[in-house]
């Protein structure tokens, strides 16, 4: 049976993807308050860690309240939520004020609360994104408007200053939108890895703009075992992060102890032709890591293969079959393999930025072309994969930061993603 507050959060459009059972879960989360007409409920720049959900009423939400210049940028009805900015602002404060238009009844969800939902249905952050851009959009449009007016009573003269003041919003808009993009796409991946029994975790992901289409996670599951995951979507920013966060959730919501890696992966494919309108495409691997036995049985989908440093042994790449990207293909070819790490091995995943963007400065510094006849030089995969030998003893974390910074050149031209898990 579902409750009232069930269903008022089921009118909620950024809750529309979950299910009853979903939604019962977060609803103890929600407190309730009720405003009166004119009441204040948080005023600009203050703290805030509450996003607002609206039952009933009108809420403004208010630029410079009391001053000569107030404006209303919007105002929120029922089943439509505000607040959500200071949520993902570093400073946590409010960009706005909002004030009781009419009686409002409201139901809360502090920051903390958020975040343990976000983590656990990262198919949300999709929707929030695409609210806060359409928002940023219509923001946007009226103070074009605006603008507009304003130009009508200003002289020849002001024509160039009116054009530099509106470089300037476009320019804001743009930074806003992608540091809003960067935080949303960063809260969705781990915020930390998981303590696994004989397992040492390590990772680094470093995007080439503000936002990227790498993303990695391990997750402990049932039966002594752990999924891990790692991906590169092709092309990067926006496009890219939003085809990122989609079938990262897909990923989440497949995987299993008890389905091979291979069918997970075939299932990922198959949704994401059905949602796929940009034409993107990503590569994949994921893989099922028994803790007792230290087999590591995966499936790769176009990807790198994993690169392995056995005790006592130079790093070697995993041998490697056809495996297709997911995305574009109705029944890609996937490449289904299993290795045993014994104790005392490293393994390290990445993604081809780490490879692209050493050879990129390579070739642009004429490195590569200036070999002499009949000397053989290293490429740039042997280099670091000869690094990761040599610090295979070393902390996990260690091993990934010291292969990034080793051989990451500025410009920055891919993402670049690093997972190293080592057997003890």
């Amino acid at each position: 049976m579902i409750t009232a507050k069930e269903s008022e959060l089921r009118q909620v459009p950024l809750f529309e993807v979950l299910t009853n059972e979903e939604l019962a879960a977060i609803k103890p989360r929600f407190s309730s308050l009720n405003l009166s007409p004119a009441e204040i409920l948080f005023r600009e720049d203050e703290p805030g860690d509450t996003l607002y959900i609206v039952v009933q009423g009108l809420v403004e939400i208010i630029k410079s309240l009391d001053a000569a210049g107030e404006r209303i940028l919007a105002v929120r009805g029922e089943s439509e939520y505000f607040g959500e900015m200071s949520l993902f602002t570093l400073e946590h404060r409010r960009t706005a004020s909002a004030r009781a238009l009419t009686e409002v009844s409201l139901m809360a969800l502090t920051r903390a609360d958020f975040d343990s939902i976000l983590q656990r249905h990262p198919q949300l952050a999709y929707e929030m994104m695409r609210v806060l851009s359409t928002r940023l959009d219509e923001s946007h449009n009226r103070s074009i408007k605006d603008l507009m007016k304003i130009n009508q009573d200003l002289v020849q003269a002001n024509t160039d200053l009116v054009a530099a003041q509106a470089q300037l919003i476009e320019k804001e808009k743009l930074e806003r939108e992608l540091q809003l993009g960067q935080e949303i796409q960063r809260s969705i991946l781990p915020q930390s890895l998981p303590l696994l029994p004989g397992v040492e975790l390590g990772a680094i992901m470093e995007p080439a703009r503000m936002v990227g289409g790498d993303f990695y996670d391990v997750i402990p599951l049932k039966g002594d075992k752990a999924a891990v995951i790692i991906a590169d979507v092709t092309d990067k920013g926006i496009p890219a992060a939003i085809f990122m966060a989609q079938t990262f959730a897909l990923l989440h919501s497949a995987v299993s102890a008890h389905v091979s890696p291979k069918t997970t992966l075939l299932k990922v494919n198959k949704s994401l032709l059905e949602m796929n309108a940009g034409g993107l495409f990503v590569t994949a691997l994921y893989g099922i890591l028994n803790l007792k036995t230290h087999e590591f049985h995966y499936a790769r989908a176009g990807h790198e293969p994993p690169v392995i440093a056995l005790p006592g042994e130079p790093a070697v790449e995993c041998a490697v079959r056809i495996g297709q990207p997911l995305g574009i293909l109705e029944k890609p070819v996937i490449d289904e393999q299993r290795v045993t790490l014994p104790p005392g091995s490293a393994m390290l995943l990445y993604t081809d930025g780490l490879t692209d963007n050493l050879a990129k400065h390579m070739s642009d510094s004429g490195s590569q072309s200036a070999s002499g006849e009949g000397k053989s030089h290293p490429t740039p995969k042997s280099q670091w994969m000869e690094l990761f030998s040599a610090l295979r003893n070393a902390p996990a974390q260690n091993i990934c930061t010291s292969i990034y910074r080793a051989f990451n050149r500025p410009p920055q031209f891919d993402d670049v993603t690093l997972l190293v898990l080592k057997i003890t």
